[in-house]
């Protein structure tokens, strides 16, 4: 069968049932039809067998009974003020008792009946009725129990069946200081900032330095980071952190080795050994790339050490009372990793009598080795802990937000969350992302998708906890590619990112989630909306009370750079991002060069140069025009020209960028400076370091926290971005 043969009628019909796309409109605004094949790859990731038309119509036919098929559904979501419906499905005729228990003071509400009559189907030969129940306007907000059951059943045996109902905010309102006066901010990759302290890459005590310096020196509001979600605890270690092992848990190469309290009072034979751990560490602060397996290597030898020193009555109470309350999800981690550890760093999934929490000889192991779980869970502890001294820091010195975390798309397949949340994730296909202007034959980026059927069943508490993660010991979160909580990019096993389709999930009840875990952390929300959005999502976002991301190079009308003025208010604007190189790399073309070395074009180089250099030349004018930047003299805008010239356009560039109405304003802190290598090349793997480059300056010398934090550079341009007076759009 031809991979390109368009779907049937009644494939097409399947597909929509499970919110897969058969038809599309790409980057160059061109009407795509997806193939059949890969419909039929993605329906077997829903383990739908669609192989004939036969089957795909018996499929068809029993995606119409699935929510007969259940006395309850698993997860209803109502907004705050607004009442619903309650669709039960019982035996035709039975009587029928429906309530709800709320989650904060245990009280019981007994639902009212409608007197809506529902035709009564056939279902696996059982006559079965739909009964319709109010749901309440004035419900509070929260995770509350539904509960329906048969009287007279309880008597018999049979406990209720029992639903989610989730309460949300209509509206995500934002910190009274975030809406009275907006905010500023940098961006920063920590593991890029190192000290000369570090252990080979950034850290959490690099991170508070950071933030206190930002917050002082340049009346920052927030320091957004990369994601610091776990990653192999042992080498080989991942070194994209948005390829991590888990989102609900902490990266702990982070962690500060001498901040732990016990390394004060270890045994001499300790310290000396911890020293010696330092000095091999420090070592790599000398390297132009980071060595993430080394760094690991290190400071789990010295950690371990730490672990083994003796603790305070009061300490490890502590310690006790973290691992209870985060529950059977960090033991299920912690065993993860000591699995892991027990391999010696060999790579790929755990065997098949390893394959979830529950196996047997899972369970076992964990009864013959609590040492090298309770040294994951303690990790865990020590790592929260000191990410939580940050956002203490950041608070105490005024920042309005603070740490502003980044959440990834997805995991690792075969990370520990892959591992423990077993079918609420995919299989047989991965998340990426179609063709663009950057990446022309689109991007696979290796991770499991949410499965929305499972996720559903599982009343959304797997992206719960995520979030939870996310939010915690944070004053906000930026959600990469906020987009795929609306429809995501699946793309087959074997085969090309360009041949993937989307797969819609429930909108509604993701960001519903959102905003109540939100509101509840107090914090703010950045979606990460770039690429290709359909044009209602952003207006979606917005009347939720999250903000969107403006990036200047993306921003254009007109055939030119758009007005700072026409911005949104509703968003986080900033130059550049970490798709693209930093603004001084970025203005010589370090993306394209990049992109040609690496023979990632669809068309000519020649082409490609071209159509950068015309819009450079554009970005350019727009500043001329705004009286942000002198002509060259008469010259053209080359390379020469511009490179002599980089440091003012750079400030010209986030000044124009200051006149903007955005609530949120960024700079990166490799454009402080004046770092020119792009940290990352999407569409690559290892043809180029990505997630690797620390801090360098203009000609790729090594720039340590030492240096940045006196950089009167880095004040110049900082400075840039308070909020002057907007000059009259011409």
């Amino acid at each position: 069968m031809s991979p390109y043969e368009q779907p049937s009628t009644v494939l097409a019909d399947l597909a929509r049932a499970y919110g897969i796309a058969t038809e599309y409109w790409d980057w160059r605004g061109e009407h795509v039809v997806v193939s059949a094949a890969t419909i039929r790859s993605v329906l077997a990731a829903f383990d739908v067998d669609a192989r004939d038309d036969a089957a795909a119509a018996q499929a068809l036919h029993d995606a119409g009974l699935r929510p007969w098929r259940r006395m309850l559904p698993p997860f209803t979501l109502l907004r705050e003020g607004q009442g619903g419906q309650l669709a039960v499905h019982v035996p035709h005729g039975k009587p029928l008792s429906v309530w709800i228990e709320m989650e904060d003071w245990g009280g019981r509400f007994t639902l009212q009946q409608i007197d809506k009559w529902v035709e009564p189907r056939n279902v696996d030969g059982q006559l079965t009725g739909e009964a319709t129940f109010e749901l309440p306007g004035d419900l509070p907000l929260g995770w509350h129990t539904v509960y329906a059951e048969i009287p007279g059943q309880h008597e018999a045996g049979v406990p209720p069946r029992t639903g989610t109902l989730c309460v949300v905010p209509d509206v995500l309102p934002l910190p009274p200081a975030v809406a009275s006066r907006g905010a500023r901010g940098v961006t920063a990759q920590l593991y890029q900032i190192r000290s000369h302290s570090s252990w080979g890459m950034g850290d959490f005590s690099d991170l508070a330095d950071t933030a206190v310096w930002a917050g002082h020196d340049l009346r920052s509001d927030f320091v957004l980071i990369n994601p610091v979600h776990a990653s192999s605890p042992v080498p080989p270690v991942e070194p994209s952190p948005y390829l991590p092992t888990s989102r609900r848990f902490t990266e702990t190469a982070y962690i500060r080795v001498e901040d732990i309290p016990e390394f004060a009072y270890a045994a001499p034979q300790v310290r000396a050994r911890i020293e010696e751990l330092a000095a091999a560490a420090r070592a790599l602060n000398e390297a132009d790339v980071i060595d993430r397996d080394a760094v690991v290597s290190c400071k789990r030898e010295a950690l371990r050490l730490i672990f083994e020193s003796p603790r305070s009555v009061r300490r490890q109470r502590e310690f006790e009372h973290f691992c209870q309350s985060r529950g059977p999800a960090l033991l299920d981690f912690a065993t993860w990793c000591a699995l892991q550890a027990s391999r010696a760093g060999q790579q790929g999934p755990l065997p098949d009598e390893l394959s979830g929490p529950m196996a047997p000889e899972v369970q076992q192991f964990r009864r013959t080795h609590p040492d090298e779980v309770g040294f994951e869970m303690w990790l865990q502890w020590i790592a929260d802990g000191q990410l939580d001294e940050v956002q203490r820091a950041c608070k105490g010195i005024g920042m309005s937000i603070g740490v502003m975390k980044d959440l990834a798309v997805g995991v690792h397949p075969d990370g520990a969350d892959a591992w423990a949340l077993g079918d609420v994730l995919a299989r047989g296909v991965t998340v990426g992302a179609p063709p663009d202007p950057y990446s022309q034959r689109g991007q696979d980026w290796s991770q499991p998708p949410w499965r929305p059927d499972r996720l559903e069943e599982a009343g959304y508490q797997p992206f719960r906890d995520t979030l939870t993660a996310a939010l915690r010991s944070s004053g906000g979160v930026r959600i990469d590619h906020i987009i795929g909580l609306f429809r995501l990019w699946w793309v087959p096993e074997g085969r090309e990112a360009i041949d993937g389709t989307y797969v819609r999930l429930d909108h509604e009840a993701l960001i519903g989630i959102l905003v109540l875990e939100a509101q509840r952390a107090g914090a703010v929300v950045v979606g990460e909306d770039l690429g290709t959005v359909e044009p209602w999502v952003r207006d979606y976002l917005a009347e939720r009370g999250i903000l969107g991301t403006s990036i200047l190079w993306f921003e254009q009308e007109h055939g030119g750079l758009r007005q700072p003025e026409r911005y949104r208010r509703l968003c986080l604007a900033s130059v550049t991002t970490h798709d693209l190189p930093p603004t001084a790399g970025y203005l010589l073309g370090e993306h394209v060069s990049v992109r040609e070395r690496l023979g990632l074009f669809t068309r000519p180089a020649a082409q490609e140069w071209h159509d950068f250099e015309q819009e450079r030349g554009r970005a350019l004018a727009r500043l001329q025009e705004r009286g942000l930047l002198s002509s060259p003299d008469g010259k053209a805008w080359t390379n020469e020209v511009v490179r002599a010239r980089t440091e003012q356009i750079v400030e010209g560039l986030h000044r124009f960028l200051s006149w903007s109405p955005s609530l949120l304003v960024a700079i990166g802190v490799p454009d402080l400076i004046g770092d020119r290598r792009g940290i990352n090349q999407p569409g690559t793997s290892d043809e180029y370091p990505n997630w690797r480059f620390p801090l360098a300056g203009p000609e790729g010398q090594p720039v340590f926290l030492e240096d940045l934090v006196t950089s009167r550079r880095a004040v110049r341009l900082a400075r840039c971005v308070e909020r002057g007076r907007p000059r009259r759009v011409r």
